[in-house]
């Protein structure tokens, strides 16, 4: 299989199931946007900080195909078989949560992203994956997106802030917290 195909040459993409759009359509920058969420995660992944995290943020990656492969996929063709995401999944990162806010202080301000590198990797990858997540409400005020998906996205992003104070912790590195000017 070729990398190119030249199909798209005329600035179209084929869905799942061969309806072709244009390339700058919502659901294509939707599920870019995922695309773009996934090698962040991954970049995340890779920071000596989080190997203890790393099948956890495999997992997460995975997750993430699941739903560029549901957004991926023309609406209402139930010919093409894709993953499917659940509750589970959802309910999986809500317990990742709970275990890393167990041991971290109360947040008693708004944190300003940074402190270490690896940090800000992770305050990048939540703020495109509020981004993804916008998209995605988009989307479906347009042509309808499962509502796991949105729920997912929605507890994926809670869950890269708590990672990132969790990673803070590791690395005894600074938690600034804004202190607005009045």
């Amino acid at each position: 299989m070729k990398i190119y195909t030249k199909t798209g040459d005329q600035g179209t993409t084929a869905l799942f199931g061969g309806k072709r759009v244009s390339k700058d359509d919502l659901r294509i920058d939707t599920y870019g946007t995922i695309d773009e969420l996934n090698s962040w995660i991954g970049l995340v992944r890779d920071q000596e900080v989080n190997q203890p995290r790393h099948a956890t943020l495999v997992e997460i990656q995975d997750r993430l195909f699941t739903i560029g492969s549901i957004l991926a996929t023309e609406p209402g063709n139930t010919k093409v078989k894709i993953p499917a995401l659940s509750e589970a999944d959802t309910q999986q990162l809500e317990k990742e949560i709970d275990t890393m806010e167990a041991g971290l202080p109360p947040l008693r301000f708004f944190v300003l992203p940074g402190g270490h590198q690896a940090v800000s990797f992770c305050h990048l990858a939540r703020t495109v994956c509020r981004r993804a997540e916008r998209l995605a409400i988009s989307l479906h005020h347009t042509e309808g997106v499962p509502s796991e998906v949105i729920k997912y996205l929605n507890r994926l992003s809670d869950y890269l802030f708590v990672l990132s104070r969790q990673m803070t912790q590791n690395l005894n590195a600074p938690e600034t917290p804004w202190k607005p000017r009045m």
